[in-house]
């Protein structure tokens, strides 16, 4: 299933991402590249592709999207991982009488960690800028250049989102371009052509490498903007980690018993993008809304749009032998995976689809309270996605629920009269005054 990129969501579904043989040939070697802007290197003699060069013009290496199982993550080295952030939550009751944590109070956890780094930022700074920065001669090119990488690929596969952060500031634009990229190459290892070859142990190097671009030590140019970025922003680990456990999670689940499973799996894969793009994107400095409720309503976004991609497309996971519905939900229904994999539209499935689609309507609604709340610089995109990717619901509906055979999409007509609509929705500025997410 590949994930739901919340902010980022034209993204054609039929695309494939050609493969850089560049950054293939330098995961072979071990070359490393040293770029973040903290921690550029200092040695004119760096070296480029396995050779040593002295002046000159330097050459990057140009990551692949598609960060091939089979090379991605087998060069340079490992450093020693930070311990796991367990998450320590409420309690619930399971049906065997034992006691066990819930998935929303799990992320909640992970929520509330993003939130106090950025309010820690913002005691610090009054304001959510981006941080100074240490500019090494001689190398400010290759970053911007990294950066400009991240746009071209952003603009290439998510043309009408690329379009919307050319309204946010330079900085900002940048650096969500960086998580975009990021976020594609991950769902790519899963998704992508070379998924056959995935193993966990690829997916260990690749959050060791996660773990690199945090310290300051990027392997390619695509991995050097993001590694920029989290230097620059209060961007915190957790959500991006938290992604490549739901790529694990691809690799050997396929039924979720109940919601609380698949909450957990459309948090890993979807909702985890708003909390990485939340302290980029920025709140309104006249918002009156909690940190935290702000960050909740970006979860909401991500996890709707997943739901609506898990609703879509129903009948292609089905031939691949899988089922993101909610088994227990399924047998209320008296419906089974049997039901499913036959593929028949019957009014047992119209009335579960309904509800089904009713609940991902819900968390879109609650998305919608938070987006007034960003920078206003930020809200078009991100309302953009939301009222797009909501319209795909209307599409099932139109289909008369046939999810099996039918792909519910919305026409380019419908997504060019809906992004005025945004636009004008984005201009509306928070409500000062009775926000349902004010503070209290």
């Amino acid at each position: 299933m590949s994930m739901s990129v919340a902010l980022l969501w034209v993204v054609s579904p039929t695309s494939e991402v050609s493969n850089g043989t560049g950054f293939l040939d330098s995961v072979r070697e071990g070359n490393r590249v040293f770029v973040s802007s903290r921690f550029l290197a200092r040695d004119r003699n760096l070296k480029w592709n396995g050779r040593i060069m002295k002046g000159g013009r330097q050459r990057w290496n140009f990551g692949s999207l598609n960060a091939d199982s089979r090379y991605a993550c087998l060069g340079g080295s490992r450093t020693e991982k930070e311990g796991t952030f367990s998450v320590q939550s409420s309690l619930v009751a399971s049906p065997a009488g034992e006691m066990t944590a819930s998935s929303e109070k799990k992320v909640y956890d992970v929520v509330l960690k993003q939130a106090a780094l950025v309010k820690r930022q913002l005691r610090s700074t009054d304001e959510l800028e981006v941080k100074p920065d240490i500019v090494v001669p001689g190398n400010l090119g290759l970053l911007s250049e990294a950066y400009d990488r991240c746009g071209e690929v952003c603009a290439e596969y998510a043309k009408t989102f690329y379009l919307g952060t050319k309204l946010m500031t330079p900085e900002r634009r940048r650096a969500i371009w960086a998580i975009y990229v990021w976020c594609r190459r991950t769902d790519e290892l899963v998704d992508g052509p070379n998924a056959s070859h995935i193993t966990p142990q690829a997916l260990d190097r690749w959050e060791a490498r996660l773990e690199d671009i945090f310290s300051g030590r990027p392997f390619d140019m695509l991995d050097a903007a993001l590694s920029d970025t989290v230097s620059r922003f209060p961007v915190d680990i957790q959500p991006f980690r938290d992604m490549i456990e739901g790529m694990r999670m691809d690799l050997w689940k396929s039924r979720y018993n109940n919601f609380d499973e698949l909450y957990l799996y459309c948090y890993y894969v979807a909702g985890t993008v708003g909390l990485m793009s939340v302290p980029v994107m920025g709140i309104a400095p006249e918002s009156k809304a909690t940190t935290e409720s702000v960050y909740n309503a970006a979860l909401a976004l991500g996890l709707a749009n997943q739901l609506t991609n898990i609703l879509r497309d129903v009948g292609e996971d089905a031939r691949r032998g899988r089922v993101y519905l909610p088994q227990d939900e399924l047998a209320q229904a008296e419906l089974s995976d049997e039901d499913i994999f036959a593929g028949k539209v019957t009014d047992k499935w119209r009335n579960f689809m309904k509800k089904q689609i009713q609940r991902a309507r819900k968390f879109f609604d609650e998305s919608e309270k938070g987006v007034t709340e960003l920078d206003s610089a930020s809200r078009w995109p991100v309302l953009a996605a939301l009222l797009l990717y909501r319209k795909i619901l209307d599409e099932i509906e139109a289909n008369d629920y046939n999810n099996f055979t039918r792909r519910a999409y919305v026409s380019k007509p419908k997504k060019l009269l809906t992004l005025p609509i945004a636009y004008a929705k984005s201009l509306v500025p928070p409500n000062r005054t009775s926000s349902p997410l004010a503070k209290t």
